[in-house]
């Protein structure tokens, strides 16, 4: 698997990449070609899918093959649960839920502390902790595979796969609130989360530092002939640009150019979650298609994005169908650059 991730995936994902449609299914096939692979040669299917995703998430079109995923996953975990409940024993729950109440008291206290008190000696602050503790304050899915796999093994018995299920569900349904409401329980338990904080958090500052300054102010969609000239003259400007274009090839091209870029797709609404918007005051979209910059405005829109945006086009439309603003601009590059070409014809002409 490590050669794989080093010297064969990236040679073909990149000519691959550029269909978003084909990274997808490129990338269903190749879980589940590992897992029958893995159940050939007499491992099991669920570690042979799981280490296929790991290969995946090695690459650097990760984020775009997740947001792409994420529906089928939660498609596929609805009868895995359903499977799962299916094969509980429910007169053995009540014996069993004085235990699991511990065990899950256990999972969703003690991670959290766990968490916390590494990530303090580590020189994060309490908060930071704190909201990553709650993210891992359950046991996961993967945990039941494992005990699946141990029950039909004889390595465990049904009580024990059974009292494992109960406690997943205890903390996964409990955790969900727990992460719902985690500012609000952050800043009832702030006093006493000092005790894991460390006087000087430098992890944290020397990061919020670094970041200052690498974080863009500019994100340019579309890094073709128009966006590459913008991007250039922008970066020349002082600016800190980001650029994003679903061509992997240009990607590549793009890393000589010392310009920030990520592979991504302008009408993959989970893509911008990956994005960092904290400093960016404007959106750019060099994609002169009317759907996909409309797809791109309502997404941005949704993530709470409050800066300014630049849409090309075509043709003129009114800003209310695409759901701009009225500080937002709309690009007409053909009309402007015949405006231009006109006027310094035009002048050329009077002074001759």
């Amino acid at each position: 698997m490590g050669l794989l991730i080093r010297y064969v995936l990236p040679r073909v994902l990149i000519y691959i990449a550029s269909s978003t449609e084909l990274l997808v299914l490129f990338s269903i096939a190749f879980a589940v070609g590992f897992a029958a692979f893995s159940d050939l040669i007499g491992f099991s299917k669920e570690v042979g899918a799981f280490l296929g995703g790991i290969a995946l998430a090695s690459s650097q079109y990760r984020e775009a093959i997740g947001s792409r995923l994420t529906s089928v996953r939660d498609f596929l975990l609805l009868f895995f649960f359903i499977s799962l409940g299916s094969q509980l024993n429910i007169a053995d729950l009540g014996i069993q839920l004085p235990m699991a109440l511990l065990l899950s008291a256990f999972v969703l206290i003690g991670n959290p502390l766990i968490v916390l008190t590494i990530m303090g000696l580590m020189g994060f602050r309490k908060r930071t902790g704190f909201l990553s503790g709650l993210a891992v304050a359950q046991i996961s899915e993967f945990s039941l595979i494992l005990a699946a796999l141990g029950l039909a093994l004889g390595h465990i018995s049904g009580e024990t796969a059974g009292l494992i299920t109960l406690v997943a569900l205890i903390t996964i349904a409990t955790s969900t609130y727990m992460i719902i409401y985690s500012h609000k329980i952050y800043d009832f338990l702030a006093p006493v989360l000092s005790l894991f904080e460390r006087k000087m958090p430098f992890q944290e500052e020397r990061l919020e530092s670094g970041d200052s300054t690498d974080r863009p102010n500019i994100v340019v969609f579309g890094l073709g002939r128009l966006g590459k000239n913008l991007a250039l003259d922008l970066k020349e400007k002082g600016n800190k640009v980001l650029g994003i274009d679903f061509d992997p090839i240009v990607i590549n091209k793009w890393t000589l150019n010392d310009i920030q870029v990520l592979y991504g797709d302008a009408e993959d609404p989970g893509f911008l979650l990956s994005i960092p918007f904290e400093k960016v005051q404007w959106v750019v979209s060099t994609i002169p298609e009317k759907q996909i910059n409309k797809i791109l405005i309502d997404a941005l829109r949704a993530e709470g994005y409050e800066g300014r945006i630049a849409v090309t086009l075509h043709r003129r439309v009114q800003k209310s169908e695409l759901g701009l603003r009225e500080d937002d601009v709309i690009l007409l590059p053909y009309q402007q650059a015949a405006l231009q070409t006109a006027l310094m014809i035009s002048e050329s002409s009077a002074r001759k």
